[in-house]
């Protein structure tokens, strides 16, 4: 591993522990909290002083209405926006400010003033940090000496950081499933991340490209029989057409919620029943409409000697994802599952604002 990915590595784990971290150097260095793993205790430590600012993200500022403040409308859409402390930020108030599921309870906050940014790189990269650790982007941030023992990173190494490339196979073993009973799991392991993505290979090659379907964890949908999404009736048919056709991998990615973690798959359904479509739910916590990373499905499949594949999707980010990583997409196959008037919406969005084929 090298020192910049070690850099990561540490400030994630930092992050999740509710520990400071600190993002560049000199005069763009920020001293950083997450808002979401803080408490009185641990905020105190951080600011012993009682000052400090917050950090919010371009888009959540925009909900917020600071983007029409000349401090913040110089930062939106590059970076962050960073809030000026006043008596009332207190940590229940940040808290309020960093989680949009919690708008209808808390809906009168303020008012607030922004100040400049110079370190807009280091903004960015600190927000990106967040959602690696799977936390809302929202900090606590502060001027002065950092503390001695907060982990150093550079904006360059947050941005440059990819796990997959040090993806391995961990553990395999035979595994009858109901769909078909010759089939194999296939655990995978990063030393950069705790996370473990697994394959089930149905069937055995026979000459031709597998059949492969990527498949995004989803305990509400998967474990639960979640009405919301379509996600269990999909793995279920997955398996069932690989079985059919004698031979296929289902690619199981650890990236639930597209990629923004369980937690925060919850906030976008309270926001969703608030009124907001999936696109926007996710939008307004902060993150991107799809933040998963298919390289990580490149290199499953590469460790598994599969470079041209039939892939089983109506997605066409998976198409572009993959075949960015030097995967051959032999053909696009439709993957069509009928929907509930519990998804329909759901399934709605999915065509009209991601461009999904249903």
């Amino acid at each position: 591993m090298t020192e910049s990915r070690r850099e990561v590595a540490r400030g994630i784990d930092a992050l999740r522990r509710g520990w400071p971290v600190v993002v560049g150097a000199g005069a763009r260095m920020l001293t950083l909290l997450s808002i979401e793993a803080a408490d009185g205790g641990r905020l105190a430590d951080f600011a012993p002083d009682g000052v400090h600012d917050v950090l919010l993200s371009p888009e959540r500022a925009a909900t917020l209405r600071l983007d029409n403040q000349r401090a913040a409308a110089e930062s939106v859409g590059q970076g962050a926006v960073r809030v000026t402390q006043v008596p009332w930020l207190d940590l229940d108030t940040a808290t309020a400010l960093a989680d949009p599921s919690r708008d209808l309870s808390t809906p009168f906050k303020g008012p607030f003033e922004t100040r400049a940014l110079p370190a807009i790189e280091e903004a960015a990269a600190a927000l990106k940090l967040a959602r690696l650790a799977g936390l809302l982007p929202a900090f606590f941030v502060r001027d002065g000496a950092p503390p001695a023992d907060a982990p150093q990173l550079s904006a360059e190494s947050i941005r440059d950081y990819d796990a997959s490339s040090h993806l391995q196979i961990a553990s395999r073993a035979k595994l009858p499933v109901k769909a078909q009973a010759a089939t194999e799991i296939v655990a995978f392991r990063s030393s950069e991340e705790a996370v473990e993505h697994v394959a089930l290979v149905i069937g055995a090659p026979d000459g031709r490209p597998p059949l492969v379907r990527l498949h995004s964890e989803c305990l509400t949908g998967d474990v639960f029989g979640s009405l919301k999404c379509d996600c269990g009736p999909q793995l279920d048919a997955a398996l069932a057409r690989m079985a059919e056709e004698g031979w296929g991998i289902l690619l199981y990615l650890r990236q639930e919620g597209r990629g923004i973690g369980l937690i925060n798959k919850l906030r976008a359904y309270a926001l969703q029943d608030q009124g907001f479509d999936t696109v926007d739910a996710n939008l307004r916590l902060g993150f991107a409409i799809d933040a998963r990373d298919f390289s990580v499905a490149a290199r499953m499949l590469d460790l598994l000697g599969q470079s041209r594949i039939r892939l089983l999707t109506n997605n066409p980010a998976k198409v572009a994802g993959l075949s960015a990583a030097g995967i051959d997409i032999a053909d696009r196959v439709p993957h069509r599952i009928t929907a509930n008037p519990f998804n329909s919406d759901y399934l709605a969005t999915k065509r009209d604002r991601t461009g999904h084929s249903l």
